[in-house]
């Protein structure tokens, strides 16, 4: 059991923090928040074994390293390694090395834990990716087999482009620098993580706009192979085809989502729960942030998803924080959650600018 600093003025953080309202923040019984940390557009996090958590963020530019060195579960420290930089998004740590995909390539920071202070100039690995903003952020994880996988989105509401790499969720072999687009048919997807059981690859991918409030959904998905094709722009959910490229619908044999997730909840970055501390969430339970609508005429979204799977399927979802959306009125916006070696949870929180830690402590 961790010794945990629950007064907001143990934090040490500026008074903006202090201020947030998480007494609004509905978990199940059992489970706590806190603010772990400040960091302006807090957006993917990666976790080095050295205990270091490293940050993207898109519009402020920078990239961060945070440091809890007095071991109170609270990151008191923190580097800029990268400024000035457009859309560093996706952030991978791997071998010591920190992976970062910016809006045209994929850069490296060498032995970046021991080089906090002082550190390196990115090398480029992997250069000429498109120079479209919209739907350019990336994600960026490293899998299983070594390779690393970034999203690149379509450059629109809905086009068919001519370049394949669009729409797509791209691998990157780091030994050949051959990059390649993995699944195809992906519109927006801003989150991805691997099956501890079986190496599937699941992923989030955000439906078009203008159909509506109510439709298309946003999709959770399933890859079990390279080459499948997830039906944008010809098909979106299951059954909703396009109303100016629904033609092109038979032509490819989409992939059905394994869960629909509702329109517009904006599902982001996901993490399966590979620890023990949280009771009955075995190892196939997804956390999925869903950063909230934009332009729906009732706001929704805004929270923390729970997703029970079983093998290939998925048993439920169900929010597991809410509160950040009061009424129409959203004071955070859930971005990434990745889990500590030691099962506490954590959260960024781009419009909020900070992140939260979640741990489970039933009352005595």
């Amino acid at each position: 059991m961790h010794l945990r600093l629950t007064p907001l003025l143990a934090l040490g953080l500026a008074s903006t923090v202090q201020a947030l309202p998480l007494e609004q923040l509905q978990l199940p019984p059992g489970y706590r928040i806190q603010v772990a940390a400040e960091v302006p557009n807090a957006r993917q996090m990666a976790l080095s074994p050295e205990g270091v958590l490293y940050v993207g963020t898109r519009r402020d530019g920078r990239v961060f390293a945070l440091q809890d060195l007095d071991g109170d579960q609270h990151y008191e420290t923190r580097h800029t390694l990268m400024s000035n930089r457009r859309l560093p998004n996706g952030v991978s740590w791997s071998n010591g090395d920190l992976y970062i995909a910016e809006l045209t390539q994929l850069v490296r920071l060498s032995d970046i834990d021991a080089r906090l202070r002082n550190p390196p100039t990115p090398e480029p690995l992997l250069t000429g990716l498109p120079n479209i903003t919209h739907h350019g952020w990336k994600y960026l994880k490293q899998a299983p087999d070594g390779a690393f996988f970034f999203t690149l989105g379509a450059p629109c509401n809905v086009c068919l482009e001519s370049d394949p790499r669009f729409a797509s969720i791209m691998r990157f072999d780091p030994a050949t620098g051959d990059a390649s687009p993995w699944a195809h048919g992906v519109r927006n997807s801003v989150g991805f993580a691997w099956h501890p059981n079986d190496g599937s690859l699941w992923f989030t991918d955000n439906g078009r706009d203008h159909l509506g409030d109510n439709q298309p959904d946003d999709e959770l998905n399933r890859a079990e192979q390279e080459g499948l094709h997830f039906g944008f722009p010809f098909r979106h959910a299951r059954e909703v085809v396009d109303p100016d490229f629904g033609e092109g619908a038979d032509a490819v044999n989409s992939q059905a989502p394994v869960a629909l997730l509702g329109a517009h909840v904006a599902a982001l970055g996901i993490s399966f729960y590979t620890a023990d501390q949280f009771p009955d969430t075995p190892e196939t339970t997804l956390f999925m942030a869903q950063h909230g609508s934009w332009n729906r005429s009732s706001k929704v979204g805004y929270r923390v998803m729970r997703v029970e799977t079983k093998g290939e399927q998925v048993r439920s979802v169900e929010p597991f924080i809410t509160g950040w959306l009061q009424g129409e009125q959203a004071w955070g916006r859930p971005v990434d959650v990745v889990v500590e070696p030691d099962g506490d949870l954590l959260i960024s929180d781009d419009r909020a600018d900070v992140i939260y830690r979640v741990w489970y402590q039933p009352d005595s």
